[in-house]
């Protein structure tokens, strides 16, 4: 067994942790703040390849595999949870669903301008009644000539204030419960009908808007549906697989965040007349948050090898988001007790590192879903 990088892997990891120390980390916390869109650094992760880093050049990505896009996601979540976000959405839940089920005119028209970093995409999948049930979602896609015609709401879509392009789920046969659900990809700025609700106030991850996507009579093209109808949960299901990779790497960008804050302070601060890193109470903290994280890691690159490699990753997926979401959440906790006070206050990350922690446990999943997911496979004998 090789736990080496490729020289291209490795070339990857060393651009994106110096583009994030050198580009992203100072801005962090005005970005937390301010609640600004980094529309700068965005376009800089465009111009390094990163937006779309696993898609095929010929569609304006990268050429990179899924392995490259975990070692990228962890250094760019180190320095801004915020932006890892925004760039696991454009890759996972947006880039992945129009490579796989697309055709080859969709991947020209819908997936280069956003692989390429030009537009950012987003995924319309929750509803206020359909979270972790979709098949009670109740957005609607009827055929109507040579178009269809959408009505409902989605909300918490992450990119939803910033994407020109979205990949949304939506019942195009009622009465079928999960069997009547399509995908369909929409140029949010063509379509006439579309608006935008809600941009939610959040804990954290800031800097990524949170938006309510309202369609009402939205009419969108004949080739807006994405495979064959009838398909949509099935899709769906394979997105979410991919899109818990992202947010576990994201999970382990912010957990190594916490654990360099923790293991920089406990050097420097003195109580009793020598730093608190001398102190055994303090060592196992920073042992148990090494400990998780480099696990945490191995699972989503062991994740990220199964879909490089095209074999099944549904169950590989969610231990990897949920353990790397907890060990995350748990370093984050640790990280404060370690700062004391300072900890607690907004002079210092770690704070902010604790609030974005915590919705890696709830997106693309709750923590209790994957849970199911892994039994559920367990189960099946896989």
């Amino acid at each position: 067994m090789d736990f080496s990088l490729t020289e291209e892997q490795q070339m990857v990891k060393d651009t994106a942790r110096r583009f994030a120390d050198e580009q992203i980390k100072p801005v962090a916390a005005e970005l937390d703040k301010s609640h600004r869109h980094p529309a700068e650094i965005v376009r800089q992760l465009a111009e390094l390849g990163f937006l779309g880093i696993a898609v095929p050049e010929e569609y304006g990505g990268g050429g990179m595999d899924y392995v490259s896009y975990v070692l990228a996601m962890i250094e760019i979540s180190r320095a801004c949870a915020s932006t890892g976000v925004i760039m696991s959405v454009n890759n996972s839940l947006y880039g992945y669903p129009v490579l796989a089920y697309g055709t080859h005119e969709q991947k020209l028209k819908y997936l280069k301008p956003v692989a390429s970093g030009q537009h950012l995409g987003c995924y319309g999948l929750t509803e206020s009644g359909a979270g972790s049930d979709p098949a009670a979602m109740r957005t609607t896609a009827v055929r109507d000539g040579d178009a269809w015609v959408i009505n409902g709401e989605k909300k918490f879509i992450t990119n939803g204030n910033v994407a020109d392009y979205c990949v949304m789920a939506a019942v195009t046969q009622k009465g079928l419960g999960y069997k009547g659900i399509s995908t369909f990809v929409v140029n949010l700025k063509e379509t006439p009908g579309f608006s935008l609700g809600v941009i939610e106030e959040k804990m954290g991850i800031n800097a990524s808007g949170t938006a309510e996507l309202i369609f009402e009579d939205a009419r969108v093209p004949a080739d807006a549906l994405l495979g064959q109808e009838g398909e949509g949960f099935k899709q769906m299901l394979s997105t979410l697989d991919g899109g818990r990779i992202g947010i576990a790497s994201q999970a382990i960008g912010i957990g190594r965040a916490a654990l360099e804050d923790a293991l920089a302070y406990a050097k420097e601060r003195e109580q009793f007349g020598k730093p608190i890193a001398s102190f055994q109470a303090i060592q196992w903290k920073l042992a148990d948050m090494a400990m998780e994280l480099d696990a945490a890691e191995l699972l989503t690159l062991r994740a990220a090898y199964h879909e490089d490699h095209h074999l099944p990753y549904e169950k590989e997926a969610a231990m990897a988001k949920c353990f790397a979401s907890d060990a995350a959440m748990r370093a984050a906790i640790e990280g404060v007790q370690v700062l004391g006070g300072y900890g607690y206050i907004s002079e210092y990350p770690m704070e902010r590192h604790m609030r974005d922690a915590k919705i890696c446990q709830i997106y693309e999943g709750t923590n209790e879903i994957m849970r199911v997911v892994i039994a559920r496979s367990l189960l099946k004998g896989k």
